[in-house]
């Protein structure tokens, strides 16, 4: 998984971590976001279908795809900003591929275990590849084990050191390219976030109407249009959650006007930013403590 990368938001100059996603290719191979962290990220105001998707060449069979414009919302002031990205190389002539150190390459040298090892200076040492050299013995029982508490003991603390429960497995995203996705994908959320049973409205959704996700404690609100959500929205969805003795939460793919966000602060109301690569992204202190806890 890529490193997170600081993004400085334009409005309000808070650093904001990103971490670009990886897509899979048609070959089978991970293709990357090759970000332009030398350029200013850039407010989005308007969508616009042509300019959500960047062209990205793949670098194992050089291959070009369309992927999500990467998009971040920041997590102070929740303006929603296009992080640039570099164009496409010109592929090679040769190859076809693009010239690039993830390009292939020829065949590495092979392993050592297939030369002939050096004699070992005493019977039973163990060469660097890790096989056993002409000693007859076998390692002991008891190391086993012990390699094998060892590792189950770093991967141990290797979850505890994540921000979410030990026990909750990463959220796999889903590309938003239609309203419908925005739904699916923030259901998918909520269910990896803890909630049971939730259900999503019979139909299509309508581009201009928010829409209603239920679960037992929950209701949920997605918007799926090109305009932030206001003020009454987040005060509807908190109405909802009220009437229904549940926890609110709403999802937004164009971010949330001020007004919405310090009014939603006020209520307790956890508020997430979507974008298209179909990762939710905790915009207040309400979300932040959702997504510590789960349901």
């Amino acid at each position: 998984m890529a490193d997170a990368v600081p993004v400085r938001c334009p409005a309000c100059l808070r650093e904001n971590g990103y971490t670009a996603p990886v897509f899979p290719c048609s070959c089978g191979s991970p293709a990357a976001l090759p970000l332009d962290l030398t350029a200013p990220p850039v407010p989005l105001t308007h969508r616009t279908w042509s300019d959500a998707w960047v062209a990205v060449r793949c670098g194992a069979c050089g291959e070009v795809s369309e992927w999500p414009h990467p998009e971040l919302g920041c997590g102070s002031c929740g303006t929603v900003v296009r992080i640039p990205v570099h164009p496409v190389a010109p592929a090679d002539p040769g190859t076809g591929a693009a010239p690039t150190s993830e390009a292939p390459q020829p065949p590495a040298p092979a392993p050592e275990s297939a030369a002939p090892d050096p004699a070992p200076a005493h019977p039973g040492d163990t060469t660097a590849s890790g096989t056993t050299t002409n000693s007859g013995a076998s390692a002991a029982p008891g190391d086993t084990a012990a390699s094998g508490a060892s590792a189950a003991s770093a991967d141990t603390a290797a979850s505890g050191n994540t921000a979410t429960p030990a026990l909750r497995p990463a959220f796999r995203p889903v590309t938003i390219r239609t309203a419908r996705d925005a739904v699916a994908t923030a259901a998918l959320y909520l269910r990896w976030l803890g909630f049971q049973d939730v259900r999503q409205p019979d139909g299509r959704p309508i581009p201009s109407a928010a829409v209603d996700l239920r679960a037992p404690g929950l209701v949920a609100q997605v918007d799926p249009t090109t305009a932030p959500a206001g003020l009454r929205a987040v005060e509807c969805v908190w109405l909802n959650g009220l009437t229904a003795s549940a926890t609110s939460v709403y999802f937004a793919l164009a971010g949330y006007t001020q007004e919405a966000r310090s009014r939603a602060d006020d209520l307790g109301i956890p508020l997430f930013v979507m974008d298209l690569t179909g990762m939710p992204q905790p915009l207040n202190d309400p979300a932040d403590a959702l997504l510590d806890t789960g349901a």
